[in-house]
């Protein structure tokens, strides 16, 4: 009898142990459950706030680059031009949702963690309390989610950048122009240095070219003809290659592969130190303008349809370049607003003519430097006579030089018409 109520005993007590170990099982499972569920959420917030860094740095470091600030000493200028990024950096990163709620200008901080105006970088940090589900359950109904990104906005000019340890990589921009400068400013001086490429006089951004004629000058050389001042040799096909998608349709008919090459983007990347080809044909001047006016959505005598450089009434000379966008600018909302990019803004490669100044236009010919311009939406382009025929007005936005001994990889590959690259540089 006895033997038989202690086995009784022990049946229960297994049955026990069971309902224990099911319940801890359950307690388990649903508390690993819960933490899952805020963890995958703490990941998803994580993930957002690094895009919304990312974005805004890259951003800001676009407004850098275009704000003149790399190819000028002006402490005042690089002063605004950080003011003017750190603003439109928290515009950026307000549109961006942590957690699934939009951030706000508390949760954003924007720094600039070194002093170079030659390659300045922006680091966006971002900091969100997102709430928690199952976790409140150990009295924990927050978690903290941080992410950063720094940008920079790339000038090699000088070729001696100390904070990237030595030589800098030389820039190889894509959507170059296919004008080729010699390397003589518009005051008749060189441009860069010829060795190391260092920009001579720093002054010249925000250059415009002077009007009307015969200060109207930016506009084509014939290979026959000297170099000169702010006029450019054609560059051949071999060396820009006409595109042949993402084209605008122009008002003047097909464009020939020359003028393709100026409404288009060439996609082949100009390096510093290589060499190009000019093109020895000789043609007409005008249509070059006439293209720029098909790029630049603009049309002959018509002011205000193309793009035009925004001129802060309360600003001077040290305010950064910003863009206005005009009456005929395909992209929704740009017409009257300021834009961060536009068709206006080319590269265009110069080349070293040193030691045959004063002889006509050779080839092939070295890079050793690229010029930023705005081009202004008064060019004649439709006027095929006449002492304007075929004359651009420009303004000098950025100057980049590389000089004679930039040579090999690594390139620093441009993306689009700047000729300041802009990259991310962390996260890797």
């Amino acid at each position: 009898m006895r033997r038989r109520t202690a086995i009784s005993r022990r049946k229960n007590e297994r049955g026990v142990i069971i309902t224990l170990v099911a319940m801890f099982m359950l307690f388990v499972v649903g508390a690993m459950a819960a933490l899952a569920i805020d963890v995958v959420s703490l990941y998803t917030a994580r993930s957002e706030a690094q895009l919304a860094a990312d974005s805004a740095a890259l951003t800001a470091a676009r407004v850098l680059a275009n704000s003149g600030m790399t190819s000028s000493t002006d402490p005042l200028l690089a002063s605004n031009a950080q003011t003017l990024a750190s603003t439109i950096a928290t515009q950026v990163a307000e549109t961006n949702q942590v957690g699934g709620t939009n951030l706000t200008a508390a949760q954003i901080n924007v720094t600039f963690p070194t002093s170079s105006q030659q390659n300045p970088h922006v680091t966006v940090q971002i900091t969100s309390n997102i709430p928690t589900f199952f976790s409140r359950i150990w009295g924990r109904t927050q978690l903290q989610v941080k992410a950063s990104a720094t940008a920079e906005a790339y000038n090699s000019s000088g070729l001696a950048l100390g904070a990237l340890g030595g030589p800098a990589p030389p820039p190889a921009p894509t959507c170059v122009k296919p004008w080729v400068l010699p390397n003589i400013d518009p005051t008749g001086n060189q441009m860069f240095t010829t060795a190391t490429g260092a920009i001579n006089n720093s002054a010249l951004v925000g250059w415009t070219d002077p009007n009307p004629y015969p200060n109207y000058m930016f506009h084509r050389l014939r290979p026959t003809q000297t170099p000169i001042a702010w006029q450019y040799y054609e560059g051949d096909q071999t060396s820009f290659p006409a595109p042949t998608s993402a084209l605008p349709t122009c008002g003047f008919g097909a464009p020939d592969p020359y003028q393709t090459s100026i409404v288009g983007c060439v996609q082949v990347p100009i390096t510093c130190g290589s060499t190009v080809n000019l093109n020895q044909t000789p043609d007409t001047n005008f249509r070059s303008a006439e293209a720029v006016n098909c790029l630049t959505h603009s049309t002959a005598g018509v002011a205000g349809d193309g793009d035009s450089i925004y001129q802060n009434p309360y600003g001077g000379t040290d305010e950064p370049f910003q863009f206005l966008g005009g009456t005929n600018n395909p992209v929704a909302g740009a017409i009257d607003n300021q834009i961060l990019v536009s068709d206006s803004l080319v590269t265009v490669p110069v080349y070293d003519n040193a030691g045959v100044s004063g002889a006509p236009g050779t080839t092939p010919v070295t890079i050793i430097g690229f010029v930023q311009l705005f081009l202004n939406s008064d060019g004649t382009g439709t006027l095929t006579t006449g002492p304007s025929a075929g004359h651009i007005k420009t303004t000098i936005v950025n100057m980049v030089g590389c000089g004679t001994s930039a040579s090999g990889p690594p390139y620093v590959y441009g993306n689009g018409p700047s000729a300041v690259p802009v990259r991310l540089i962390t996260p890797p």
